[in-house]
């Protein structure tokens, strides 16, 4: 993929004139931004969080948290946004999204937008995250070309992803923690765009394989809600990114995903819940 702002592409939206709602929006997703064949989670997370973005129309805000409940996987192609901004305030506003295709309801999506931390923390808590390197070391595995995951994982062809082989455990057969990490980077177009950025900077909280894998149970682990947060604006560079679970049931686990930027701030928390493969 050699479009330099692949990822503006898909969150890109056109108006469509209805008199039945409030503002109604159209996107098209591109089938990179896919998991096998249908849209990914995070993707269609971030197209709800800049629909609620465009009908508020306040330039300076964003997404701080986006609350979505998946009910059905679109398939790539165009999708219909629907809003209804429930709160304008001078802080925080609240707007409501529905996503549909062809008339099916595919995403019910809450965003609370306002404006996020630009001063240094009052206080924070160390994350072993931050010791990973900036930037991804030569022995990544980069998933592209002929690595296992890139025949489903497509989103790889939209942005840069780098997986720490330490931590991904199922890659060689075997099992260990439940945590996966991982270096991602928009491609420069979607870098230099700040509201670009921060839609990707949430699409990642929902970017690593399903940590059920490294306790040997592959599939389809489909999520049922996601919730994530913008904590800052990400700074240029690569993100770091650590997926893991403290319980994974017999029918359902939860999936965390925390998000640092080339600073070593933390830009994005989210918290799924999700079904354990069959």
């Amino acid at each position: 993929m050699t479009e330099p702002s692949p990822f503006r592409s898909a969150t890109a939206l056109t108006t469509l004139a209805r008199t039945d709602v409030e503002g109604s929006f159209a996107a098209v997703i591109d089938s990179i931004w896919t998991i096998g064949p249908k849209v990914h989670g995070g993707t269609m997370l971030a197209t709800c969080a800049a629909a609620a973005k465009a009908q508020l129309g306040d330039a300076q805000a964003q997404p701080l948290a986006v609350s979505v409940s998946y009910l059905n996987a679109p398939d790539p192609g165009q999708v219909d946004l629907t809003t209804i901004v429930r709160k304008r305030g001078k802080q925080v506003s609240s707007v409501d999204v529905e996503m549909s295709q062809a008339g099916r309801v595919a995403v019910r999506a809450v965003v609370t937008l306002g404006r996020p931390d630009t001063d240094s923390p009052r206080h924070e808590v160390p994350s072993a995250l931050a010791s990973m390197p900036i930037e991804p070391p030569a022995d990544a595995d980069a998933v592209g070309g002929e690595h296992p995951m890139a025949s489903v994982v497509h989103l790889a062809q939209g942005c840069d992803m780098r997986i720490d082989p330490t931590s991904a455990h199922f890659l060689t057969g075997r099992q260990g923690e439940s945590e996966i990490r991982m270096w991602v980077r928009p491609r420069p177009g979607d870098e230099a765009d700040v509201d670009t950025a921060v839609l990707f900077a949430h699409m990642t909280g929902d970017i690593c394989a399903p940590v059920t894998m490294n306790r040997g149970l592959f599939g389809w682990a489909p999520t049922v809600q996601l919730t994530s947060y913008l904590r800052r604006n990400p700074a240029h560079g690569w993100l770091r990114v650590a997926a893991s679970s403290t319980v994974i049931g017999a029918t359902w686990f939860e999936e965390d995903h925390l998000v640092l930027d080339s600073t070593g701030a933390v830009v994005v928390q989210s918290r799924q819940l999700a079904m354990v493969p069959r």
